[in-house]
């Protein structure tokens, strides 16, 4: 019987992992977690459900913000939980349609693509609301900094054919912990938000830098197979 069950639980892990190449810090612990969730969400909640339940998950967490800013610091923690939420519809979309053997891959990568700008937005412009003048610059440059790692993805994935989202060992979820403690320190520590928003940015810089510099190499390699098979075709 353990067997049998341990067989499943692995053939499952490789189902809802399919197409997706992780290297986050925490990806064996999240796996697990997705791989227990997939085979318990009821079948009446369709993928693009839990898309909508991540993208509300969002639309809490920047309202935390603007809650925080105007009535009271504490709707932050409010945040938290949007955080959570956001997980778990944006984590399970995929993967469920994968594990019920109905994705759509194209369908469902541009919608993640546009739902993750989306969200990376309203909480950018919550945390300018927050923060307000001058150090709304830094809401802002958290926009510029992950769109330009959405860029790198998007262009990864075209040179390699591997869609990856993580930078290193660090990756959505890691972020989300990350900026889920940020807010949690700021309800103890009022203004803790303004140094620790720009090391987010410092971080996501110096990682886009890394990224872009290796999807250079990675494109310089591509060219250089192409090249290099399109000669021997010529021979």
């Amino acid at each position: 019987m353990k067997n049998n069950l341990s067989r499943e639980k692995v053939e499952t892990l490789s189902t809802i992992s399919k197409g997706r190449h992780r290297t986050n810090l925490l990806k064996v612990q999240e796996q697990k977690a997705l791989a227990f969730f997939v085979q318990r969400i009821p079948e009446y909640i369709s993928s693009d459900m839990l898309t909508a339940i991540g993208f509300m998950g969002s639309v809490i967490t920047a309202s935390s913000f603007i809650l925080a800013a105007h009535i009271n610091i504490y709707f932050l923690l409010l945040g938290v939980l949007g955080f959570a939420i956001n997980w778990f519809g944006d984590s399970l979309d995929g993967r469920v349609a994968y594990y019920r053997n109905t994705p759509r891959k194209w369908y469902g990568f541009s919608l993640d693509i546009t739902v993750d700008w989306i969200t990376d937005i309203l909480i950018g412009i919550g945390y300018m609301v927050y923060v307000g003048s001058p150090w709304y610059l830094i809401g802002y440059g958290f926009i510029v900094m992950y769109g330009w790692e959405m860029i790198t993805t998007l262009l990864r994935y075209k040179i390699t054919d591997k869609y990856s989202i993580d930078s290193g060992l660090f990756g959505p979820t890691e972020v989300r912990i990350f900026i889920s403690l940020i807010l949690v320190l700021e309800v103890f520590f009022e203004g803790s938000i303004i140094y620790s928003g720009g090391v987010i940015c410092i971080m996501l810089f110096i990682a886009n830098i890394n990224d872009t510099r290796n999807l250079l190499r990675l494109a310089d390699s591509r060219d250089i197979t192409e090249r290099t098979t399109k000669m021997n075709e010529n021979k």
